[in-house]
């Protein structure tokens, strides 16, 4: 759907992850439509399993979400990498489920739920 970035948040003096739209897609009244429903949705939920979104703008015309920075690897690269050991997977699985769970509570239902967006993050979290 379009590019991630970093970026500095100079207000609050904090590093951010900055997701904007691709031109073709931004084109599309119904993505337009969608990728604000999706950001919405998300910026409603607070749970440790699931990326915070800070801000949901547009800029030059092009949607743009704000959102948490996250650093580590998505779990697709992980299982590249061979085995995940036992322990690990649980934790991982577990994770995926409490966020799952909490999103559920509040009537949001992960539509795209697949190992490329799925991330784990250097100090062991999942998102």
């Amino acid at each position: 759907m379009g590019e991630v970035y970093r970026a500095r948040d100079p207000r609050l003096d904090r590093d951010v992850a900055i997701k904007v739209m691709a031109p073709h897609v931004a084109a599309d009244p119904e993505m337009r439509r969608r990728f604000e429903t999706e950001a919405r949705a998300i910026a409603a939920l607070s749970h440790p399993s699931i990326m915070a979104i800070h801000e949901l703008a547009v800029v030059d015309n092009q949607p743009v979400a704000v959102m948490e920075l996250l650093e580590g690897h998505t779990l697709r690269a992980r299982l590249a990498q061979g085995p995940v050991p036992w322990r690990d997977a649980v934790h991982v699985g577990a994770s995926i489920a409490e966020g799952l769970a909490a999103a559920h509570a509040r009537g949001v239902v992960h539509r795209d739920l697949k190992p490329e967006n799925v991330f784990l993050t250097n100090d062991a979290a999942v998102k």
